[in-house]
């Protein structure tokens, strides 16, 4: 138990530092167009690298899959929401396993 919470006090401390650290060095508004860019497309680049790799190994079958994957982006690119997108992926992944 003593190792968790020291485990847990570094995990979170080193969390912290790394959201600290930045509002100490970067004082006004950042004025460069690509730094700026570049730190606004950061979130959705981590997020679809972390998701990306799930999406294709999650089910049991890779055409499946990928005929979720297939439904969140065409669902998307016509902008619809993300719970009708999402409802959408798992229904079609559900209805090719039954048939696989």
């Amino acid at each position: 138990m003593n190792n968790f919470i020291l485990y847990l006090l570094v995990t979170a401390g080193t969390t912290y530092l790394l959201r600290v650290i930045p509002l100490l060095f970067i004082k006004g508004k950042i004025k460069n167009k690509w730094f700026s860019s570049f730190l606004f497309y950061m979130p959705y680049a981590v997020l679809s690298a972390m998701t990306f790799p799930a999406i294709l190994t999650c089910t049991s079958s890779i055409y499946s899959a990928l005929a979720g994957l297939a439904t969140a982006l065409l669902l998307a690119y016509k902008e619809k929401g993300l719970l009708t997108v999402a409802l959408s992926a798992c229904v079609v992944v559900f209805i090719v396993e039954r048939f696989i």
